[in-house]
């Protein structure tokens, strides 16, 4: 029996945006076939943050059961599937080490270690090499504060409170910060698609 050929990244995007929508209507099987699409990428980011590899399975099941009752909060016109995701995921793994769920050998959300991810990163995986050339353009707008903070925290893994407390600033004041830079980011991807 031959091999089926992989499916382009193009298609990729395509199923699981369709999956998505199926599971906001209900649809059981396709939290499945976004799981088998999604969970080593996700199993990594929990990884990095949380430092253990129990802990990371633990924060991967949370993500499964909220997507399972949020999937509807999912809107295509804002991001793909897996940055929404990759952003879940990395927001569930920092809510668990902040509310405490975390058994007693972790460390706290300040000393989360950063872990090498061997996968690659989601824009490496899901968008092709003229969006992510565009992606990097726009970032490269930024001024190099506010590029760093945005790469250190989507890239790296990082928390605001570790970039707020590197750079000696609140907490509040490095949340603004990544706002506006995303914010700026978004208007620059944006002006790019309708040119």
């Amino acid at each position: 029996m031959a091999a089926r050929p992989r499916p382009s990244t193009d298609e990729a995007r395509e199923a699981l945006r369709e999956a998505m929508a199926r599971l906001a209507a209900g649809d059981q099987t396709a939290l499945e076939e976004i799981y088998r699409a999604t969970r080593v990428k996700l199993f990594g980011i929990c990884l990095r943050i949380l430092g253990d590899r129990k802990e990371a399975e633990d924060a991967l099941q949370d993500v499964y059961v909220n997507l399972w009752q949020r999937a509807d909060r999912y809107d295509p016109a804002r991001a793909s599937p897996i940055a929404w995701l990759a952003a879940f995921a990395r927001n569930r793994a920092i809510d668990r080490l902040r509310t405490g769920k975390v058994r007693g050998g972790s460390v706290p959300v300040e000393e989360a270690a950063p872990l090498p991810d061997e996968s690659p990163l989601a824009d490496a995986l899901l968008v092709d090499a003229e969006q992510r050339a565009q992606i990097h353009k726009c970032l490269g707008a930024l001024d190099d504060r506010t590029q760093g903070h945005i790469r250190a925290a989507f890239f790296e893994g990082m928390t605001y409170a570790q970039l707020a407390e590197a750079a000696d600033v609140p907490l509040g004041t490095m949340k603004s910060w990544i706002r506006r830079g995303l914010q700026r980011l978004r208007a620059c991807l944006e002006a790019s698609e309708a040119a």
